[in-house]
């Protein structure tokens, strides 16, 4: 169970795994998420998903799948509705970059996820 306050919290080893499987999706080239069956994870629209694209392309380094020193710096908080989700990413240059993943995370019964941005903070 995810707090629910206004803290932020480390990400929890249960969600570590659905984030590997989205950030593996943009790692392909699937930025839409079309071609990846991910469980609770909302396809992106053309315009989002152009948007992440050209932010990973613009960045320093390649995207590659997450490391594990990313999880000691990820984090969520609950926002009234749902949880905002902060992943840093992996790159070829960096285990640990400034380019981030930015989601929500809902309390739908399902933990549907939405991305919304990746971008430098």
């Amino acid at each position: 169970m995810l707090a629910k306050d206004d803290e932020e919290h480390p990400l929890p080893e249960t969600l570590r795994v659905r984030f590997r499987d989205l950030v593996a999706a943009f790692v392909a080239g699937d930025f839409q998420l079309t071609e990846h069956a991910l469980d609770a994870v909302s396809p992106l629209d053309a315009g989002t998903a152009d948007f992440i694209a050209t932010q990973v392309a613009a960045y320093v380094g390649q995207l590659v799948p997450l490391r594990d020193e990313v999880w000691e710096r990820s984090t969520y908080r609950w926002m009234d509705d749902h949880w905002a989700i902060l992943i840093d990413l992996s790159t070829t240059e960096d285990d640990v970059s400034d380019l981030a993943l930015h989601a929500k995370l809902f309390d739908d019964g399902r933990g549907r996820i939405d991305v919304w941005s990746v971008h430098v903070p």
